[in-house]
This record gives structure tokens, C-alpha cells and sequence, in this order.
């Protein structure tokens, strides 16, 4: 079962390496169980440095997701990868990872819910919910109504993403996600605004 809150730390909104891993750190101590370390355009050694040493700082106390990269993933010795439409299906991550190791799949629309549902994956994100800043050229907003589509036709935990924030989280859940993916809303004062939404989510 997913946790409610999903937080993700996109390696482009820090300045440093430092500030990553106490934000990391900070996220743990605030309750965040689950996190997906994200980095769309680094280089694979700088990558792995960062994923290893977060693996070192937080332990076995948070499930790590890497995006997109299974190799990765099983070089820092994380728990899973989550893959967009256009990398690896979750078959050919599957071969690189294996049976136990997550993977959970980016959708945008109901046919690719449909097609996620089908596949090997271990959960399906749906979004964005909400417009957001987070990402160059994001797929068009899907609404909380976008999320009750996805929820119908899916069995697996469904993850929703995009534009959540404190204001809205518990609007998203009541429309069928099982657990929140935030970025932004958690950067000022990590521990706090994880404990926020663990308190809102409950």
C-alpha cells in the first residue's frame, strides 16, 4: 500500500548537493516514508553520487525511487524506478530490475491507464491535477475529474501529481488517488510542510 504523501526532490531546485540531502533528511524526519529522486539532465556519475549518498543518509527508513533510470537505481541500491511514456515500458524495466523492485508508470490520459493497468507495474501516477511549475512543457491538466477517470480503471494504487499543494491534497484524494506526489510544496521548510500534509492526508 502507498503512503499518502509521495514527495519528490528534483535535483534543479537545489543549488548544491548539500541542500538535496538535508532537505532529504528533513522530509524523513517529517514523516515522508516515500521519495523519488529526480534528475532530467544530469550526467550518470554525478547522478549516482547523489543517489548513494542519499541511500546512505536516509537508510531503510524511506522507500527511494529513481526516475527513469533502472540502472541506477540498482547501482545506488534504491527500491524502485518510476518511468515516463516515453522511456522504458515497465517490462523492459522489469528485465533490468527484476520481480521485487518497484515500478510504478507516468500517465496522462485514459488510455494510457488503461495500457498501465495491464502492465507489470506496481502503481500508476495520473496527472497533472493542477497546473504546475515543476516541469519545461507538462501534458494538459487533467482536473480532480481526470483522477476519478483513472481511478475507475485501475485496480493498482493510483498516484496523483501536479500543481498538489496543501490547499488541495484532500480534494485529490477524495476524488480516488490513494497518495499525493508533491514537489514545490515541500521545499519551504521541508519537515514542516510534510508534517502539514501527513496531518491534512490522515
Amino acid at each position: 500500500m502507498l503512503p499518502r504523501l509521495y514527495a519528490i526532490l528534483d535535483r534543479f531546485l537545489f543549488p548544491d548537493s548539500e541542500a538535496l540531502f538535508s532537505t532529504a533528511e528533513e522530509l524523513l524526519a517529517g514523516g515522508v516514508t516515500l521519495l523519488q529522486y529526480r534528475d532530467k539532465g544530469g550526467n550518470a556519475r554525478q547522478m549516482l553520487e547523489q543517489a548513494r549518498e542519499l541511500k546512505r543518509r536516509l537508510g531503510c527508513a524511506v522507500k527511494l525511487i529513481m526516475n527513469d533510470r533502472a540502472d541506477l537505481c540498482l547501482a545506488a541500491g534504491f527500491d524502485g524506478v518510476h518511468i515516463g511514456q516515453e522511456d522504458l515500458s515497465a517490462e523492459g524495466v522489469r528485465k533490468v530490475i527484476g520481480e521485487r523492485l518497484w515500478v510504478g508508470v507516468s500517465t496522462h490520459n485514459s488510455e494510457q491507464v488503461r495500457e498501465a493497468e495491464k502492465s507489470s507495474a506496481n502503481y500508476v501516477a495520473v496527472g497533472p491535477v493542477f497546473p504546475t511549475a515543476s516541469k519545461a512543457n507538462p501534458d494538459p491538466v487533467i482536473g480532480l475529474k481526470g483522477v476519478s477517470e483513472a481511478r475507475a480503471l485501475t485496480r493498482k494504487p493510483l498516484v496523483a501529481i501536479g500543481g498538489i499543494n496543501r490547499a488541495n491534497c484532500r480534494s485529490v484524494i477524495e476524488a480516488g488517488a490513494d497518495s499525493v506526489a508533491v514537489i514545490s510544496d515541500l521545499m519551504r521548510e521541508p519537515r514542516k510542510s510534510a508534517e502539514d500534509f501527513l496531518r491534512i492526508l490522515r
